[in-house]
């Protein structure tokens, strides 16, 4: 424990591994040292930005002694300490960006559900992507962004674990017209607003109002393309934020879901039906997918996109209420739950539906790590994996995982 505030002091350390949360690990005084900015095997010296007591503290690394051969010039002038806290990792090469994340998946599953998996990070196809896309450097894969105007009215993203807003010329990681719309519009002071192209290109801005439905200011119905379907859709609605990211990981969850002609499937968190389009093609008109949303707009444009798929039955509110009300069993359940995971409760509700077969679509390693703990309490096993860069230059990793009883 430490009584005196770090907070400003600059020392030396060697850092160690990374840690989930895009920072890695180093100890100095007895504490642990949360360092941004910094790789695996390197001396660095830090500078502590919080410190609120307790064994560990938060830091940047400010200056590189001893560099890890991965490191390399971020892309962007604005990633570096003290500026944006869009991306975690633009100053390590795109194959160890991957390793890294690969590193934290398998260190969650490990400590918080006690399975031992090799993980290998995928980079997703990059003909989703505009053409000017580097292949060896993920630019411009970012099609929906949240801004937010600084003190003069100029857009920005905010500092990392900070209220500061950083002006910015441009985003690298997102789409050339998102960013070019975005970082245009002036607005009062601490205005957020959220920018998205779609698939035609076509760039939709809405200003963010708290406890409300975003104001749209251009555009509205986002048309995108994927599971072999066109979609229509609000256009700041929920979907994948990578071009290439819907399409994979609807192919993943429909390889391993393998729904049984005529089955019952469950489909929770379900969007706007992206994963209950490729199931319901497998149950076919005998089958059911039930898809259950709590966005009411999500489960319209569910309903208008899908309504060809009679099979597919939409239950509209919180999978926590309805899920333990569904009526009969399930021979597949399909889960894509939001950052903190599906939960104890939902888990339960799954594991009594005696499933043979369910696919846990994670954007958090260690929320999946939880619930797949939960799932083998009940006798599921994890028996396959895969996990994608969905979010490069960010810590961020999207994980598929198939666990059957």
């Amino acid at each position: 424990m430490s009584d005196v505030d770090w907070t400003g002091r600059e020392f030396d350390v060697d850092v160690g591994d990374v840690a989930h949360g895009g920072h890695c690990v180093a100890r100095a005084d007895g504490r642990v040292v949360f360092v941004r900015h910094a790789l695996p095997g390197e001396r660095v010296r830090v500078r502590v930005t919080e410190d609120r007591g307790g064994s560990f503290c938060r830091a940047d690394a400010i200056a590189v002694s001893e560099a890890s051969p991965d490191r390399v010039a971020p892309s962007c002038p604005a990633a570096g300490p003290g500026l944006c806290g869009g991306c975690d990792w633009q100053h390590a090469a795109p194959a160890a960006q991957r390793a890294l994340k690969a590193r934290v998946v398998a260190e969650q599953l490990e400590r918080l559900a006690g399975v031992t998996w090799p993980v290998d990070v995928e980079a997703l196809p990059d003909e989703a992507l505009p053409d000017e896309t580097p292949n060896d450097e993920p630019r411009r894969w970012r099609s929906r962004v949240r801004f937010v105007t600084g003190p003069d009215g100029r857009p920005g993203l905010r500092a990392h674990r900070s209220h500061d807003v950083i002006p910015l010329e441009d985003c690298p990681i997102t789409l050339e017209g998102a960013a070019g719309a975005g970082l245009a519009h002036t607005a009062r002071p601490g205005t957020e607003f959220e920018v998205a192209e779609d698939a035609r290109g076509t760039v939709h801005r809405a200003e963010v109002r708290r406890g409300g439905r975003p104001k749209q200011l251009s555009g509205g119905i986002a048309v995108e393309h994927a599971a072999g379907r066109t979609w229509r859709l609000a256009a700041h609605g929920f979907w994948q934020v990578h071009p290439a990211a819907a399409s994979m990981l609807a192919s993943v969850v429909a390889e391993w879901a393998a729904a049984p002609v005529a089955g019952r499937v469950w489909d929770l968190y379900a969007g706007a039906g992206l994963f209950a389009s490729v199931l319901a093609e497998q149950v076919g008109r005998d089958g059911s997918v039930v898809a259950i949303e709590s966005g009411r707009r999500a489960v319209r444009d569910g309903q208008a996109n899908l309504a060809d798929l009679p099979q597919v039955e939409w239950r509209c509110g919180t999978v926590e209420r309805i899920v333990s009300a569904v009526e009969a069993a399930a021979d597949v359940v399909v889960l894509d739950p939001p950052r903190k995971g599906a939960g104890r409760g939902v888990v339960d509700a799954i594991a009594s539906a005696a499933p043979a077969r369910v696919v846990y679509v994670a954007c958090d390693p260690a929320a999946l790590a939880r619930d797949v703990a939960t799932l083998q309490g009940h006798g599921y096993r994890m028996t396959a994996l895969r996990a994608f860069d969905a979010f490069p230059m960010t810590h961020h990793v999207e994980c598929v995982a198939l666990l059957e009883h």
